[in-house]
C-alpha cells in the first residue's frame, strides 16, 4: 500500500504494548522504581488518547467557532497548570502568568499561522485550528516552565547581588536583567537545538504522521518547517511574556526583595 493511511488493528494496537513491557523490564532490573508509574501513565494515554479521538471527530464535524475558542482556553489552562506545577512559589502566582503567556503567545502566533500562512477555509477550521494550536502549546508549556525555573533559580542564587544593586540605586529590571536574560535563553535552548538537528538527527512529529498517511515528502516538509518557526516564535514570546509578568513580583512595593526570596536564599 503507497499511498493513504496504513490502518492499524486492535490486535496491533494491543501488540503495542510488548514495547511497554520492554520499557518496564528495563526499570525492574535496575530497580528504578518507575514500573507503577510507567504502567498507570500507559493506562491513561491509552484512555485520554482513545477519548480524545471521538471528541475530536465530533468537534471537527460540528466545526464551530464558539466551541473551538472554549477548548483552545482550556488546553492553554491545563498547559499552565503543568508547566507551573513544579514551581515552588505560592507567593507569586505562577499559574495566572503562565496561563497569560500561554494564551497570548499561542494565539497571537497560532492565528497568524492558520489564518495567513495555512488559509483553511473556513479560517478557524477545528481540524486545522485545535492541532497547530495544541502542537504550540506542548512546546511552550516546557519553553516557560524552564524559562520560570530558571529565574527564580538565579535571583535566588543571586540574592547578594541584586540587593546590592538595588542599595546603588537600580530599578527592579537593572538588578535582574542578566538573570532574565539567562532564564529567557535557558526556555529557548530546547527549541534551538531542535532546529538545529531536524531533519539531520530526527524527522518530527507531524511530518512523520504525514509521511505515513500518504502525504508527498516534500509537502510534508514545508508543513514541519511552518511547525518549527511558529514553535520557535511561541516558545520565545511566551518565554518574555512569563518572566516579563513574574520578575517585578518578587519585589515589594518599597523596590526590596520579597522575604521568601531573601529566605531561599539564606
Amino acid at each position: 500500500m503507497e499511498h493513504g493511511i496504513i490502518p492499524i488493528s486492535n490486535w496491533q494496537l494491543a501488540l503495542s504494548v510488548v514495547l511497554v513491557l520492554l520499557a518496564g523490564m528495563v526499570s525492574a532490573f535496575l530497580k528504578l522504581g518507575l514500573l507503577k508509574s510507567l504502567a498507570w501513565g500507559t493506562v491513561r494515554a491509552f484512555i485520554q488518547l482513545t477519548l480524545i479521538g471521538y471528541v475530536l471527530a465530533y468537534i471537527f464535524e460540528w466545526n464551530n467557532l464558539f466551541i473551538i475558542i472554549p477548548i483552545i482556553f482550556f488546553m492553554c489552562l491545563v498547559a499552565a497548570r503543568e508547566a507551573t506545577r513544579r514551581v515552588n512559589e505560592p507567593t507569586q502566582q505562577p499559574m495566572l502568568v503562565s496561563f497569560i503567556s500561554l494564551s497570548a503567545s499561542t494565539f497571537l502566533v497560532g492565528l497568524i499561522v492558520v489564518g495567513l500562512i495555512i488559509g483553511p477555509d473556513p479560517w478557524y477550521s477545528a481540524r486545522v485550528m485545535i492541532p497547530i494550536f495544541g502542537m504550540i502549546l506542548g512546546n511552550s508549556m516546557n519553553g516557560i516552565s524552564l524559562a520560570l525555573d530558571r529565574m527564580y533559580g538565579e535571583i535566588r542564587a543571586h540574592v547578594d547581588e541584586v540587593e546590592e544593586l538595588l542599595c546603588f540605586g537600580a530599578t527592579p529590571w537593572e538588578a535582574v536583567r542578566d538573570l532574565v536574560r539567562k532564564a529567557v535563553k535557558a526556555g529557548m535552548t530546547p527549541t534551538i537545538n531542535s532546529l538545529m538537528v531536524v531533519g539531520l538527527v530526527s524527522l518530527p512529529g507531524m511530518m512523520t504522521g504525514q509521511i505515513l498517511a500518504g502525504a508527498d515528502p516534500r509537502e510534508a516538509v514545508r508543513y514541519q518547517i511552518v511547525v518549527m518557526v511558529m514553535v520557535a516564535a511561541a516558545v520565545a514570546v511566551g518565554c518574555l511574556l512569563i518572566v516579563g509578568l513574574s520578575y517585578r513580583k518578587v519585589f515589594t512595593e518599597d523596590l526590596a526583595l520579597v522575604t521568601d526570596m531573601r529566605r531561599s536564599n539564606g
